[in-house]
C-alpha cells in the first residue's frame, strides 16, 4: 500500500514517514502543496495525509483541486485547528477524516487503515481470504489452513497487494509503486528477493503453490 504525505514540518514528516514505513507502507513525501498536488494527480495512492498549512498551496486547496479532477484518493487532514467549524470545513472540502495536532501515531495509523479498508470495500470485514490463505488486516495475522505464517511488514504489504489482485498479474513496477517509494530504483532486484521470501513462507509447506512467476511480466497469486 502506498501513502502520500504532504507536510512541511520536517520533524512531523520524519516521525510519520518512519512509522508508516515500519508498518509496511510505501511513503512519498511532499514538502509543499504544489508538489503534493502534482504527485497526487500523477501517481497512484491508496491514501493521502495532508496538512492544512502548507507553502505554495494550502492543504484545503490541494484537496479541493483533487476532487475537481475526480481523484478520489482517501484523505486524512492534519491540522492544529481544533474548532468544529474547521473540521466541518475540511470535510466539506473533500477530506475523509480530520486529525488535530498533536496526535499519536497509533491513532493516525488506525485511521489510515480504516480509510483504506473503506475505500477498497472491505469495511465490513477486516479479513482477506483466497483459498485456504487468510489475512487479518487489523492484527496482521496470516494463516494458510491451520498454520500461522509470520511475516515482516514489507512481506505483509506485498501479500496484501497480491491478495487484492488475486488471479491478476502484477508487474515489478506495480509492486515497487505500492510497496516501496516512487523514487526507488526500478533496476534493483529487491522485488525478486521479496517475492522469493514471501513464496518461501506461503508455499513452502504446501503441495499447491499459490504465488507464481509469469516470466517477463510479473507475479500472480492464484486462488486455485
Amino acid at each position: 500500500m502506498r501513502i502520500l504525505l504532504v507536510e512541511d514540518d520536517v520533524k512531523i514528516a520524519s516521525f510519520v514517514s518512519k512509522g508508516l514505513k515500519k508498518a509496511g507502507y510505501a511513503v512519498d513525501h511532499a514538502m509543499d502543496g504544489e508538489e503534493g498536488f502534482h504527485l497526487a494527480v500523477t501517481e497512484p495512492y491508496d491514501a493521502a495525509i495532508i496538512d492544512i498549512m502548507l507553502p505554495k498551496l494550502d492543504g484545503l486547496s490541494v484537496i479541493e483541486r483533487l476532487r475537481q479532477q475526480k481523484i478520489n484518493t482517501p484523505v486524512i487532514i492534519l491540522s492544529a485547528k481544533r474548532s468544529v467549524d474547521d473540521r466541518v470545513k475540511g470535510l466539506q472540502t473533500g477530506g475523509d477524516d480530520y486529525l488535530t495536532k498533536p496526535f499519536s501515531f497509533s491513532e493516525l495509523l488506525a485511521r489510515v487503515q480504516g480509510l483504506i479498508r473503506r475505500a477498497s470495500r472491505v469495511a465490513e470485514s477486516v479479513r482477506l481470504n483466497v483459498g485456504d490463505l487468510s489475512m487479518n488486516l487489523l492484527t496482521m495475522e496470516v494463516r494458510r489452513g491451520e498454520e500461522r505464517i509470520e511475516l515482516q511488514p514489507r512481506e505483509f504489504a506485498l501479500l496484501e497487494y497480491l491478495m487484492h489482485n488475486t488471479d491478476r498479474v502484477v508487474s515489478k513496477t506495480m509492486i515497487l509503486e505500492h510497496v516501496w517509494d516512487f523514487s526507488f530504483d526500478p533496476q534493483t532486484n529487491v522485488v525478486d528477493v521479496l517475492v522469493s521470501r514471501l513464496r518461501n513462507r506461503v508455499d513452502r509447506n504446501f503441495e499447491r503453490k499459490m504465488i507464481h512467476t509469469i516470466r517477463g511480466v510479473g507475479y500472480v497469486l492464484k486462488a486455485s
